[in-house]
């Protein structure tokens, strides 16, 4: 039986490129090829990220989102065209690695955490030997980015997306120690008014971009929600403890 390539999922992190852990720079600069997301006519973030680590015998292997945001007219299915998507990616790299060849998947903060590689992963981990090595993802990034503590002691960290409804995210931050809201974008405004009804704006720490060259840190009562990003990050510490 012949021995198939391996699979790699590397994440390599929030956006510095100093933040990419050893490990996974030694596996990116040994691995023959390297696969990396990315949307229609604009540039990979995560291979952005690990560009000048690269050589160029590298085989680089893009793989292009049909659709990322944008609404659809019926009768197109936005879940169903992103399945079929993954299922071509996931043949194309399989093709590679039937024939020996290991291949490395780009993922940006943590492979596992929102990560684009989970749906590989799912597709491709049961037939092919598969490493996934973690990154730091967002959150502990826009943190340190910050500098502010998240959680103290015994509290809990709940983790949220802005896409989620108005009352999902009002009863779940109402229950929540600290916060962290991801996801933003269009959704910032809907997630202010939960925090400013909630009482958690006085809290509330926004950044965008963490780590990357275009940070950026914005007093929470003084960002325009027409300019919020995808790439940013609402905390609410937990209570501070004087231990």
């Amino acid at each position: 039986m012949n021995k198939t390539g391996r699979l790699y999922g590397l994440g390599v992190g929030p956006g510095d490129p100093e933040l990419l852990t050893v490990k996974a720079l030694r596996i990116l600069r040994a691995a023959p090829v390297v696969a990396y997301l990315s949307a229609k006519a604009k540039k990979s973030n995560a291979l952005s990220i690990v560009e000048s680590y690269l050589d160029p015998r590298q085989i680089m292997m893009p793989l292009i989102y049909p659709v990322t945001t944008e609404k659809l007219a019926p009768p197109q299915c936005y879940e169903t065209i992103i399945a079929d998507f993954y299922d071509a990616a996931a043949n194309e790299i399989a093709r590679h690695l039937d024939v020996g060849t290991d291949v490395a998947v780009l993922c940006e903060g943590d492979p596992f955490f929102y990560g684009s590689f989970m749906y590989l992963h799912d597709r491709l981990s049961t037939r092919y030997p598969t490493d996934v090595v973690p990154g730091v993802c967002s959150i502990v990034a826009s943190s340190a980015a910050l500098s502010a503590p998240l959680v103290y002691r015994n509290q809990t960290l709940t983790v949220l997306s802005g896409v989620s409804p108005e009352e999902d995210l009002e009863a779940r931050l109402a229950q929540a120690d600290a916060a962290a809201i991801m996801k933003l974008g269009s959704n910032f405004e809907k997630v202010r008014r939960v925090l400013v009804k909630l009482g958690l704006a006085d809290r509330a720490l926004y950044v965008e971009r963490a780590t990357m060259a275009a940070q950026r840190i914005v007093p929470f009562a003084e960002i325009d929600p027409a300019s919020v990003p995808y790439f940013s990050m609402i905390l609410v510490p937990g209570a501070r403890w004087q231990g």
